[in-house]
């Protein structure tokens, strides 16, 4: 029987720059084993996790892949989870080091695998089109620094116009119905954080679909743009973790530490999910809140002209930020290639095998 699979990002292009959550991927207390992948772009440590990935689906286990933000065709990490094992990404711009050697993690080095004088007589090619790179990236952040700053007054306008008092009443509502069953904990849940979505250089995506295709009970909070849903997320996440329930909380780009858009609760096969315009989410099997009903629509009509044109703003902003980001992809395909006619893959491949076989006897 093959596993089950889910898509999500560790990481992702926000206001903030570069924002990881990589420290959630899986915690040192739980994980059997983390291998940190190292390497230049090009050497291969997207296929050797994808590899792997794959192989234990077929064998049976469930697995989660992490998705890169600055390539959607890249992985940064995987979690076997039944194994708790992963394999995570550890070069920039999210680096990763071994906080227990040997007890916990190792370094899979693909650099081991190069020809180091192929790649220096490459050098200043390297040099010019990694500073190119990151100014791609700088200015992707200018332009994703100014959207927020709109998506923040978007936001502040429909605070003024929520019914918090209704969408307190309905927090408790999912609470009574999900969690009342359950008791009090003296063990506190845990909350582990992501994105579903991503701004990447093929616009925003998400992969909320394939963190809710195996939940039973899901509620769709039908939601505009810049309207916060905190008062439910966080209202259903604290009384999961005073049940001791772990949750998943995932959260947007554009304020990537203080709006969550997801939120699953695991051992309860429960999802409550935001879906809006950039990350639209079919209601199949699923109950739908309408968050419209709990706006002041006397109180938002009066800014309906200036939403409009910060929504206009806020596209045209993104759109550039994309821009840059394609940008930045194309640089760093032309770094992979420079990378590439260097490297031993025969010799990665059976380094994979034989990763392979340790995992199996962990």
């Amino acid at each position: 029987m093959t596993g089950r699979k889910r898509y999500y990002y560790p990481g992702g292009n926000t206001p903030k720059g570069f924002f990881s959550y990589y420290d959630y991927i899986l915690s040192q207390e739980k994980a059997v084993k983390i291998y940190c992948m190292k390497g230049g772009p090009g050497t291969g440590k997207s296929t050797f996790m994808r590899k792997i990935g794959e192989q234990m689906l077929d064998e049976g286990h469930d697995v989660d892949f992490l998705i890169c933000s600055s390539d959607p065709g890249s992985l940064d990490g995987i979690v076997i989870k039944d194994r708790r094992i992963a394999f995570i990404d550890g070069t920039a711009p999210h680096i990763v080091d071994p906080k227990n050697p040997g007890a916990v993690d190792s370094i899979i080095n693909l650099g081991e695998y190069w020809d180091e004088d192929g790649i220096r007589s490459r050098r200043e090619d390297i040099l010019i089109t990694g500073d190119n790179i990151k100014r791609c990236y700088e200015n992707a952040y200018k332009y994703l620094r100014a959207a927020s700053e709109i998506y923040k007054g978007i936001e502040e306008l429909y605070s003024l116009a929520a019914k918090k008092e209704e969408m307190y009443k309905n927090t408790a509502s999912l609470v009574y119905r999900e969690l009342s069953h359950r008791e009090l904990s003296t063990r506190r849940g845990e909350d582990r954080r992501m994105f579903a979505g991503a701004i990447t250089p093929e616009g925003t995506v998400n992969k909320v679909e394939s963190l809710i295709k195996d939940c039973d009970n899901v509620y769709i909070l039908r939601i505009p743009v810049g309207m916060n849903a905190n008062i439910i997320f966080e209202g259903f996440r604290e009384n999961a973790a005073a049940r001791g329930l772990d949750t998943e909380s995932f959260f947007c780009p554009m304020d990537p530490d203080g709006k969550t858009e997801h939120l699953i609760i695991p051992e309860i096969s429960t999802a409550i999910v935001s879906s809006n315009r950039y990350h639209k989410v079919p209601a199949v099997s699923a109950a739908v809140i309408d968050m419209r009903l709990y706006i002041k629509y006397e109180l938002i009509e009066k800014h309906r002209d200036t939403i409009a044109q910060g929504e206009e703003k806020l596209n045209e902003l993104l759109e550039l930020a994309v821009s840059c980001l394609k940008d930045a992809k194309a640089s760093h395909d032309i770094l992979e290639e420079m990378y590439i006619p260097n490297m031993n893959y025969e010799k990665i491949e059976e380094k994979r095998l034989q990763i392979m076989e340790e995992i199996r006897k962990l």
